[in-house]
């Protein structure tokens, strides 16, 4: 099984100080190990202090249709083409927009790459 590695451009709507130097659409790492975190996906923030989430991948499904949370992830569809996930933690506070297709083409990817037979 291999990873899977997915960049998307994100919009931040908030965050608690100077996290990123611009607020305009920045690139965001998505990332899926089946091997060592078949459940989570990470995902990695950029900035002057980058921050990385991991988030359960049914979270982030589930999200895409009706608001869910759990751990201090909140996930959400906002209009018919955005998600809107939120991360709270002692690390900080950020509200992130996804493009929907972006998201659910990298979880799609996830489930293939999951069910893919363990070579011996």
């Amino acid at each position: 099984m291999s990873v899977i590695e997915q960049y998307a451009r994100v919009h931040i709507v908030t965050d608690d100080g100077p996290l990123l130097e611009s607020h305009g659409a920045v690139p965001v790492v998505l990332r899926y190990d089946p091997e060592s975190d078949p459940r989570h996906v990470r995902v990695a923030l950029p900035g002057t202090r980058p921050l990385e989430w991991v988030v359960e991948r049914d979270l982030l499904e589930h999200g895409l249709t009706a608001p869910v949370d759990s751990g201090g992830i909140r996930v959400w569809p906002c209009g018919r083409v955005q998600a809107v996930v939120e991360f709270h933690s002692g690390q900080g506070h950020s509200v992130v927009e996804f493009d929907s297709k972006t998201l659910s083409r990298f979880l799609r990817l996830t489930h293939v790459t999951a069910a893919q037979p363990v070579p011996h």
